[in-house]
């Protein structure tokens, strides 16, 4: 079995609010809707490569707070794992910077409304159970 590589999602928080991240590449995936985030590079930890990722693709500075129960296969050898985060004071405000085109800050209503990619589903549902939790 081969080694797996964590892939980091942030399910970043707001004023109650999610943020999505539409892909522009590749081809395959342009166009459709997921946490940002990327690979965690040998030596780094997953939530130090959650705020790099963070500060590459939307020029933030962000801290995880929590990990999202659960881990979602992604192409083999590649795993999703999820944090949420939080912009820290003074962040600038988010910006698609790297690998998307547009941003949108998503209350617990209108989190169905992208079509999110199907890797990240599970992740979403996690986040949108958590939110209805007392």
């Amino acid at each position: 079995m081969s080694e797996r590589i964590v892939v980091v999602g942030a399910a970043l928080l707001d004023a109650g609010r999610l943020l999505a991240a539409r892909r522009s590449a590749p081809p395959d995936l342009a166009g459709r809707w997921e946490l940002p985030g990327g690979k965690v590079e040998p030596g780094e930890t997953p939530e130090h490569a959650l705020v790099r990722e963070l500060s590459e693709e939307l020029g933030v500075e962000a801290e995880a707070v929590a990990r999202v129960p659960g881990e979602w296969p992604l192409r083999d050898p590649y795993v999703l794992r999820v944090w949420t985060t939080r912009l820290r004071p003074g962040s600038p405000a988010p910006e698609p910077l790297q690998d998307h085109d547009e941003l949108r800050w998503l209350t617990p209503e209108q989190i169905w409304s992208v079509n999110w990619l199907d890797q990240d589903i599970p992740a979403v549902r996690e986040i949108a159970a958590s939110w209805s939790a007392p």
